[in-house]
């Protein structure tokens, strides 16, 4: 097996754990609306399990996003060349990283539970934004790299 394959194995796996961790918040969010928008008596304890969740996820996906950069950065040096589209992908990536946590910063952290679905929205609106630029990350790799 050689480097390149090596890099790009790698370049998957760390993109995939990235999206993977978006998913699983995604789904945990969804389980967990109920109890952290309703009258539920426990939404304290609800509430202290998501931000333990946040807290890991956000460490996995930190080292995801830092592979994924990485790994990129080394395809592109050494195999692939610094052409338009691996400048596109790798802006939008940095965009993927700045909307994400902009929107993080701007909405989700102020959110108190329990909270009202409409407040609670803005977990999904995050998501939204998170998934459209995975597809388009996804639309420019596959299409026009």
């Amino acid at each position: 097996m050689d480097f390149q394959t090596v890099l790009r194995f790698l370049h998957i796996i760390f993109f995939a754990s990235w999206f993977g961790t978006v998913l699983a918040s995604l789904f945990l969010l969804k389980a967990l609306e109920e109890k952290l928008t309703g009258n539920d008596s426990n939404h304290a304890e609800y509430a202290s399990l998501l931000q333990r969740f946040i807290k890991l996820e956000t460490k996995v996906a930190d080292v995801a996003v830092i592979g994924v950069i990485l790994t990129g950065i080394m395809l592109a040096g050494f195999y692939h060349g610094w052409t338009i589209w691996v400048f596109v992908k790798s802006g939008l990536i940095i965009l993927q990283v700045i909307l994400t946590i902009g929107y993080i910063i701007r909405s989700v952290r102020s959110i108190a539970y329990p909270c009202s679905k409409s407040e609670y929205g803005n977990w999904y609106r995050l998501f939204s934004i998170s998934l459209t630029m995975f597809a388009l990350v996804l639309i420019v790799t596959f299409f026009l790299l």
